[in-house]
């Protein structure tokens, strides 16, 4: 039977762009053990399989055949037992209320780092220029104009959504044991917002 995920519907240009922004982000931070929660297509994850990397992945939904099942709001792995999690496009899933708690709980069983995307709803406004010799340059503007309150799909809440502002987003990140290294909108991939973190020792 063909996973919900087996599908250009699913893994389209956009979604593609998000998995090379989170394989760079974690092959920056050259871990030696990874843990990827939420597998959707496993995209990501055989290449890291592929590269001869360490990574375990953990999902709720059987059907993903995940390494682990299980569910993020209580990991069952012992405290610090990956140098990197990755956690992509997940936590949406849940109601805004499990957000921290799911954050102490992946920063639990992380010694080092978090890779976290979430979607980020919102106008978005880009340019883009390309000269030889010159190194791209890009800008971006994404606006949260007339933000609405509704649950939409499968997500219970989205980063520029009424009453979750980035604002929000980033103080309860930085409240539940995570220092922000960066954050940014992906230029290719504007729906999707990064988030490299670094556990508080």
């Amino acid at each position: 039977m063909m996973s919900r995920y087996s599908n250009l519907k699913y893994s389209d240009l956009d979604r593609w762009s998000s998995f090379w922004y989170q394989i760079a982000e974690v092959s920056a931070l050259q871990p030696e053990s990874i843990l990827e929660i939420g597998v959707g297509d496993k995209t990501v994850n055989n290449y890291f399989k592929t590269a001869g990397k360490k990574v375990t992945s953990l999902d709720i939904d059987e059907a993903t055949k995940p390494d682990v099942v299980g569910s993020v709001e209580k990991i069952p792995f012992p405290d610090k037992r990956f140098e990197v999690v990755l956690c992509a496009e997940v936590l949406e899933h849940l109601p805004f209320e499990k957000f921290k708690t799911c954050l102490s709980e992946i920063k639990r069983v992380a010694v080092k780092n978090l890779i976290l995307t979430l979607p980020h709803w919102g106008r978005h406004f880009s340019a883009e220029f390309r000269l030889p010799f010159f190194r791209r340059i890009g800008w971006q503007y994404k606006s949260a104009l007339f933000p609405i309150t509704n649950k939409v799909g499968e997500h219970f809440w989205e980063i520029g959504k009424q009453g979750f502002d980035l604002g929000t987003v980033r103080s309860a990140i930085l409240t539940s044991g995570f220092s922000i290294e960066k954050d940014y909108i992906m230029f290719e991939s504007p729906y999707h917002h990064m988030f490299v973190l670094e556990v508080k020792q």
